[in-house]
């Protein structure tokens, strides 16, 4: 035998026991879940008992904002058929009434544990992380169990589940395999012994039924959360938003906002540092507003203590020389004159509560100008609350300015009353004027 030849049939032995090692930690990571309260068989529960359980997982679905995904605008709650779309093509949420045949109906507490703890439908198959699996696998058994109480409890629809409509590769589901071996680990929450009950209870709404990171945090190519960088802020594809770092004091920065302010961000959508916009807007309005209040406070705790990493300063685009820089600037503040100052005012303090302050506002001032520019563009509203019931709203200004004139005016508002941003230019407001509203 030659050399060259053993080189080969070395080099193929060598591709041949990595795929099988390949193969074997896929098969490790994606058998059943080991985890024995998969299996386990609950008592039955006296008819007292079940009503309570069944309103405190009424309370936990309103916590994992459930209806959200799975109950189409204008159809019946949790029937499901709405379009979750991703990167990839669509992925319908299914219908999770008691319906026999195209709900849950026929499944039992060990098939629902199973989709939330461990990605898997009650066959088998494995779920598209749309589904947000990597966060809900921190959930207890006890409230995965009151959850599907509750959605039992649900009157029956019957509406048949939309396939998913997936692009050549991604809806071959057996790529799935290979995914979850590089982002998923199951495993329910585990209390820090180091921090208080309070902490521990906000870190397993936020890590788990809240699935925060879902969207504050940035994905690679493949859909796959970087947990370096956890809550570390992310452009939600398709919607295009830009859901703020939670921990980054450059972006959102929590670190120094009183815990009574995040909290009340959280349950109102509006406090006297900032207001939500957008997607999380509502998530706010359907599911942290119907938080109890010692919930929603635990959460803001938990916030607050996220660490907080150092970024470098971003550097400025395409206005090159100062003489552009003054003039952008002047237009703007002429422009901010002219059509924002009566509620915002020319000191930039806003009113609080109806109208959010822009001075030292890192919602404005945080490296993306994505959020910015699609409110002066589109106009909004905060979320409608309990604790906010008839919010002020923001006009649309898309059909009155140029992007010029928007880039100028969003570059002015983050760089006066000492602020300091990079600039907006032209081409990123033009490429956000025509995306869809919803």
């Amino acid at each position: 035998m030659t050399r060259s030849r053993r080189i080969l049939l070395w080099s193929f032995g060598s591709l041949f026991a990595l795929i099988l090692v390949i193969v074997g930690a896929l098969a490790y990571l994606n058998v059943d879940d080991p985890d024995p309260r998969a299996k386990q068989i609950a008592a039955p529960l006296a008819t007292h008992q079940l009503a309570d359980q069944i309103a405190r997982g009424a309370y936990l679905t309103r916590a994992g904002d459930c209806m959200a995904c799975h109950t189409v605008r204008g159809g019946q709650k949790y029937a499901g058929g709405r379009a979750v779309l991703t990167p990839f093509g669509a992925i319908y949420a299914p219908n999770l009434t008691s319906d026999q045949e195209t709900g849950i109906g026929s499944w039992n507490p060990n098939d629902f544990w199973r989709a939330l703890h461990n990605g898997k439908s009650k066959d088998g198959t494995l779920l598209y992380p749309a589904f947000p699996y990597t966060n809900y696998t921190k959930v207890s058994r006890a409230d995965s169990d009151a959850m599907f109480a509750y959605l039992r409890s649900i009157p029956a629809v019957k509406q048949k589940n939309i396939a998913p409509q997936l692009r050549f590769p991604y809806n071959n589901r057996v790529l799935l395999y290979g995914w979850r071996a590089l982002y998923f680990r199951p495993g329910v929450y585990q209390p820090e012994s180091t921090q208080s009950a309070e902490w521990n209870r906000g870190a397993y709404l936020v890590q788990g039924l809240g699935h925060c990171s879902a969207c504050h945090s940035t994905r690679n190519a493949l859909g796959g959360l970087d947990l370096k960088s956890e809550l570390g802020g992310g452009f939600i594809p398709v919607v295009n938003w830009y859901a703020p770092s939670l921990t980054s004091d450059v972006e959102i920065g929590l670190g120094d906002w009183e815990i009574k302010h995040i909290a009340e961000l959280l349950k109102t959508g509006v406090s006297p540092r900032s207001a939500v916009f957008g997607p999380m807007a509502e998530v706010v309005a359907a599911s942290l507003q119907h938080l109890h209040d010692d919930d929603v406070t635990a959460m803001a705790v938990y916030l607050k203590t996220l660490p907080r990493p150092d970024l470098r300063p971003v550097a400025e685009k395409e206005y090159a020389r100062p003489q552009e820089i003054d003039q952008v600037l002047a237009l703007g503040a002429e422009l901010y004159k002219d059509n924002c100052v009566a509620c915002h005012l020319s000191t930039g303090k806003g009113v609080p509560v109806a109208y959010p302050p822009l001075a030292g506002n890192r919602a404005i001032t945080m490296p993306s100008p994505v959020n910015a520019i699609r409110i002066v563009l589109n106009g909004g509203f905060a979320p409608t609350t309990a604790g906010n019931p008839r919010p002020y709203g923001m006009p649309p200004f898309a059909q009155d300015m140029t992007d010029a004139e928007v880039a100028a005016v969003v570059s002015y508002i983050r760089n006066a009353w000492g602020n300091s941003a990079t600039l907006v230019s032209p081409s990123e407001v033009n490429r956000y004027r025509s995306v869809p509203l919803d």
